[in-house]
């Protein structure tokens, strides 16, 4: 039963449970379905025992889903767990035996000890400074390079370290100092230490290697020098290894990252079984053209082959500018929403977080839900840690309390309000966070009728475990590096122009192919469309210098779709671009409306307006009452800005209504009785 339903490389993979085996896994091709299979397949049979059986990742999250996964497998005993966990776990048993005393603490983060550190050595800078000399040092270590050796191996590598290298070199001795005098470790001394036992203790690798002989690593293209001089250590003379991964996802070399490791499989182990997964599960005929086509002479390359329905042919989108191209992005996802896309099926995808804003703006101007996927963990923010504190509280105290009222209250106390925040980007994140959190006690109670808030503290303590976020139905607004492992219906990869992607600072051919293959990593998140968009000039009063991306010419010559054709919704070919008609003016002083809100009002956010103030929170009650009923966030109803834009314009029928920006037809046809009710009664 366990290899029903696997295609013949799958089973290939299930079945292959003896001796070194590498698979070369596709995008979208279920290697995580194989490899689980395997483990599972291994069990049953009695070919590896599942106490002594070690699945290895890079995440938490990732952990979680490989533990999940095996249990519903029947393969629960089976230890799923990142390099760093299993590590700790270790260091923290033979701690005393090997190194003597207490374990000492770990250090979570670097910033504040490495400012301290560069502090004693006279070194200043502001906070982007700091994070760059905390890079270095962790890229350094993961390489087991000292100090002394930090100028050598930087030139080596070809690498640009933060300031000068012999600067990098004291500001880490320091820091390492600061670390010894407190008793503290980083992440990257968890691997350093569980190395050193391992390669110096003789007998505490033995005990080890008795406790783990089956090993498995998702993502082996995301393995670092140290890590794999770890798992060199697991095995010992043995080679019970299975890895996974794909050459062609590697994006990570600047923290550490080395794919030589999975390209090299065959040279460690020359009788390694090697499988590849080509047939992709996820991307259409056309998408998966496109992702080849990328990848056209890279080396080890998976050609993909779609076992999905022809789809919709990928299209490039050219705009004037970046302010355009965020209102062009904002219009074409409009129209896949109408035509039925559920907003959770699209992501926009960026090379820089500092992208993200002008979608934002874009987004929220069109009534677009939206949530913007940050580096910050869910779990692990400040926000949630307190309110799933005071609930915990409260499921002590009112165990009987309404669990959907009672969440809401607790986030309301910590600030919240279902108002979107108008400020900038950490706003939002955590503004969606505290509405993820209301979202998934109403999931829970719709699913759970007679669930309690005990019930919900169980289910929030469980997803913080696998790192399982919970998420609002929104548009996804993600940087390509962390897209990797998602995937969406739709996608649209924006930014595509030379100096963004490829970045201009991707100096050298190894330094712009992985650019090429962060593209590819953001080609095949799409499943049904792909519309990849690039502005020509940064803003209206830039004199247009840009290009679009070199890695355009995948989909076909990008000049073809310049320029003068972005303001169009078109999905391949099946709709009329609309002719531009140039910036939106100012009502007032005729200037160029800038920002989404602006266009919004229609007019400059310094220009006087007539808003009456009174109807204005007449219609924010209006759109509380509403989005509630709907059980949908406020902002998706009307944003702060459209409200404010009938507030002042006040208009009197459906077609001055309908002149607002903000409100399309299925707005007009959603609510256009009730706001012309509300205005005429003012």
């Amino acid at each position: 039963m366990l290899l029903d339903g696997l295609d013949d490389d799958q089973r290939a993979v299930a079945l292959a449970t003896e001796g070194p085996v590498v698979v070369y896994a596709g995008a979208g091709a279920g290697k995580t379905r194989a490899i689980t299979h395997r483990i599972a397949h291994a069990v049953t049979t009695g070919a590896h025992d599942p106490r002594r059986s070690l699945a290895v990742t890079f995440t938490t999250k990732a952990a979680g889903e490989l533990r999940g996964r095996l249990a519903a497998l029947g393969a629960p005993q089976v230890t799923a767990s990142t390099f760093h966990a299993a590590a700790l776990r270790q260091l923290r048993h033979f701690w005393g035996q090997a190194i003597g005393g207490e374990p000492w603490q770990i250090q979570p983060s670097k910033a504040r000890l490495v400012a301290e550190a560069a502090g004693r050595v006279g070194i200043g800078g502001g906070g982007a400074l700091l994070r760059d000399l905390a890079a270095d040092i962790e890229w350094a270590k993961v390489r087991e390079v000292t100090p002394e050796g930090f100028a050598s191996a930087v030139l080596a590598a070809g690498r640009t370290p933060a300031a000068d290298a012999r600067d990098v070199a004291e500001v880490w001795r320091a820091y390492e100092d600061v670390k010894h005098q407190r008793a503290l470790i980083d992440f990257e001394d968890v691997l350093l230490l569980t190395v050193g036992m391992l390669a110096d203790r003789p007998d505490v690798a033995a005990q080890v290697r008795d406790r783990y002989r089956w090993f498995t690593v998702d993502e082996f293209q995301d393995v670092n020098p140290l890590q794999f001089r770890l798992l060199r250590l697991w095995l010992g003379d043995r080679d019970d290894l299975c890895v996974v991964g794909d050459p062609a996802q590697t994006i990570y070399t600047f923290a550490g990252a080395d794919p030589r490791f999975l390209d090299g499989f065959t040279e460690h182990w020359p009788d390694a079984t090697v499988v590849t997964l080509a047939r992709t599960y996820r991307c259409s005929p056309e998408i998966a053209a496109v992702a080849n086509r990328v990848l056209l002479g890279s080396r080890h390359r998976v050609q993909l082959r779609s076992q999905q329905p022809s789809g919709v042919a990928p299209v490039i989108r050219g705009f004037d500018d970046e302010a355009d191209e965020a209102d062009g992005v904002a219009r074409i996802i409009a129209g896949w929403v109408a035509d039925g896309v559920a907003p959770r099926e699209i992501a926009v995808l960026y090379r820089t977080n500092a992208q993200s804003e002008a979608f934002e703006h874009a987004l929220a101007a069109a009534g677009i839900a939206y949530s913007v996927r940050g580096s910050e963990r869910f779990f692990d923010r400040p926000e949630i840690r307190r309110a799933i504190t005071l609930l915990r509280g409260q499921a002590l105290a009112r165990a009987d309390a309404p669990v959907v009222d009672t969440v809401r209250d607790v986030v309301a106390g910590l600030g919240w309000n279902p108002t979107a925040p108008t400020g900038g980007a950490a706003m939002r994140e955590a503004w969606e966070a505290q509405l993820a959190l209301i979202t998934l006690a109403e999931e829970v109670v719709r699913f759970t009728p007679d669930a309690t808030l005990a019930t919900l503290v169980a289910v929030l303590d469980a997803r913080a475990e696998q790192q399982h976020a919970p998420t609002i139905d929104g548009v996804t607004l993600a940087s390509l590096h962390a897209s990797k492992g998602l995937e969406w219906r739709n996608v649209v990869i924006a930014g595509c122009s030379e100096g963004m992607l490829p970045l201009a600072m991707a100096e050298g051919p190894e330094a712009v192919e992985e650019e090429r293959r962060l593209f590819y990593v953001g080609v095949t998140r799409a499943a049904r469309e792909l519309v990849c968009t690039w502005a020509r000039a940064r803003s209206a009063a830039t004199r247009s210098v840009r290009q679009p991306s070199r890695f355009l010419t995948a989909l076909g010559d990008p000049l073809e779709a310049g320029p003068g054709s972005g303001s169009s919704v078109r999905r391949g070919n099946a709709r009329q671009a609309r002719p531009r008609t140039g910036p939106a003016r100012c009502r007032v002083c005729g200037a160029a409306l800038v920002t989404g809100a602006e266009r919004t009002l229609g007019r400059c956010a310094t220009c006087p307006g007539d808003v009456d103030e009174g109807l204005f929170e007449r219609l924010v009650l209006w759109r509380l009452t509403e989005s509630r009923s709907r059980s949908v966030p406020a902002f998706v109803v009307c944003t702060d800005a459209t409200l404010r834009a009938i507030a002042e314009q006040r208009p009197t029928d459906r077609a001055a209504l309908a002149r607002i920006s903000g409100i399309g037809a299925r707005k007009l046809e959603d609510y256009g009785e009730a706001l012309l009710a509300i205005v005429t009664a003012s």
